[in-house]
C-alpha cells in the first residue's frame, strides 16, 4: 500500500497491501530492466534508482525503528479501518455514503498534497491505464469492500482481503501469458482453499446468506484490486506517488459522484453523537490518505521484503479492533483459515524467489558467454 537487489513491486505476490494498500505507488522507478518475465507479477527489476536495502545488511538502529514504525502504523490503520467501517454500517452511514466520502474526500486530499510537491507529466500512453485503474480498480475495490462489510463479519472480510496476490498471478496467466512455477501454483491453490473455508463456514453460520453475500463481495473487491495492481504496474514505477494517486483518485471519484444523491438522509448528519464522526474522520484521513505516505520511508529504511511481511498482521489488527469494539468474536476456524492462506503465500513466495534466482543466474551466464565470444 515496494528493496533489495531484486526489487519487489506491489503488483508482485510479495506485496499484500490490501487496503488501498497501494504500497507500490510509494516507490516509483525508472530505467528498470526485467530479470525475468513476470508472473503475477513476478517481474523483477534492477534499477539504478531503486532503493537497495538487503535484509542481510542491517540498517542503523534509528532507521530500522523508523521504518518498522511507519509500516506498523500503516498496517494498524488498514486493519482498524475494517472494524471502523463495519461500525458505521448501517446505523450511521450507508455503504454508498462511506464510498463517496473516501473517494471524493481522498481525491481532494491528494490534489491538495500535490500542490506542495513536484509532480510529473503523464505520458499519453498511460492515460487509459490511469482511467481504468481509477474507474474499475480503485472505485470497484473500495465500493465492493465497503458493501461487503454491510453483510459479512469484519474478521472474515479481513482474511479474504489477503487474496489480491492470488488473483494477480491468475490475471498474469490468463491475460499476460505469464508462467509461474509449480510451487507458485500450489501456493495459490492452498490460499484459495483457505478463502473457501472462510466462505463456507460463514455461509453455514448465523445469518448465513448475508455472510455468504458479504464474503463473495469481498472476493470481488480483491479481484478489482488485483486488476488495479496489474493495470497500473508500469505507471506505478514511472511516476511519483502523488502524481499518479491524484489522477487515479480523480477518475475513481467520478463514479462516486453518482453515490452522493441521497446522502442528506445519512443518519450521521442528524446526530450530535461524536463517535461516528470520529470513525469517518479516521477512515478518510488515516487508511485512505496518511497510510500511503508512511510506506515510502518504511521501504527506504527497511526494504520492500520486510514491508510486505507486515500485511500478515492486517487480519490480526482487524480482529483485535473488532473484538474490542464488540463487532465480532474470534473463532478457531478463522485462525485455521488464516494460517492456510499464509502457508499458501509463503509457498508461492519461495517458488517465485527460486525461479527468479534461476532466471537471473541464467541471464548472467548468457551475458558472460556473450562477452567471451566477443573477446574471442
Amino acid at each position: 500500500m515496494e528493496g533489495f537487489d531484486v526489487q519487489f513491486r506491489f503488483a508482485d505476490v510479495e506485496h499484500w497491501s490490501v487496503e488501498g494498500c497501494l504500497m507500490n505507488v510509494m516507490e516509483p522507478q525508472k530505467n528498470s530492466s526485467d530479470i525475468s518475465s513476470p508472473t503475477g507479477s513476478v517481474k523483477s527489476t534492477k534499477s539504478s534508482g531503486a532503493v537497495k536495502t538487503p535484509l542481510s545488511q542491517p540498517s542503523a538502529m534509528s532507521n530500522f525503528l523508523i521504518g518498522n514504525g511507519c509500516i506498523l502504523v500503516s498496517t494498524i490503520f488498514w486493519g482498524v479501518n475494517v472494524s471502523a467501517t463495519k461500525a458505521l454500517i448501517p446505523d450511521w452511514m450507508t455503504a454508498d455514503g462511506i464510498t463517496a466520502v473516501r473517494l471524493i474526500g481522498g481525491c481532494v486530499l491528494m490534489w491538495l498534497a500535490s500542490m506542495f510537491v513536484k509532480c510529473d507529466r503523464i505520458a499519453r500512453q498511460d492515460w487509459l491505464k490511469l482511467v481504468l485503474g481509477g474507474f474499475i480498480g480503485l472505485f470497484g475495490f473500495i465500493y465492493l469492500f465497503v458493501t461487503s462489510l454491510r453483510y459479512g463479519n469484519p474478521i472474515d472480510i479481513s482474511i479474504i482481503m489477503t487474496l489480491p496476490p492470488v488473483f494477480v498471478i491468475l490475471m498474469g496467466v490468463l491475460f499476460q501469458h505469464r508462467r509461474p512455477g509449480l510451487e507458485e501454483y500450489l501456493g495459490v491453490l492452498i490460499s484459495m482453499a483457505g478463502a473457501v473455508t472462510v466462505i463456507l463456514v460463514g455461509a453455514s453460520g448465523h445469518n448465513g446468506s448475508d455472510n455468504l453475500l458479504g464474503d463473495l463481495l469481498a472476493v470481488a473487491s480483491t479481484i478489482c484490486y488485483a486488476f488495479y495492481l496489474v493495470i497500473l504496474e508500469k505507471p506505478t514505477h514511472t511516476y511519483r506517488p502523488v502524481t499518479m494517486l491524484r489522477w487515479v483518485f480523480l477518475f475513481a471519484a467520478v463514479p462516486a459522484l453518482f453515490l452522493v444523491p441521497g446522502m442528506q438522509n445519512e443518519p450521521i448528519l442528524h446526530t450530535t453523537h461524536w463517535v461516528p464522526w470520529v470513525e469517518i474522520a479516521f477512515i478518510l484521513f488515516c487508511p485512505t490518505f496518511i497510510a500511503y505516505f508512511l510506506v515510502q520511508p518504511a521501504v527506504k529504511h527497511i526494504g520492500s521484503e520486510l514491508v510486505s511481511l507486515y500485511q500478515y498482521l492486517l487480519p490480526a489488527f482487524a480482529t483485535i479492533s473488532a473484538v474490542l469494539m464488540g463487532l465480532d468474536k474470534l473463532k478457531w476456524i478463522q485462525v485455521v483459515a488464516m494460517a492456510i492462506i499464509i502457508v499458501g503465500m509463503v509457498i508461492t513466495n519461495l517458488g517465485k524467489r527460486k525461479r527468479v534466482r534461476k532466471m537471473a543466474s541464467a541471464q548472467v551466464s548468457q551475458t558472460t558467454a556473450t562477452e567471451v565470444q566477443k573477446q574471442d
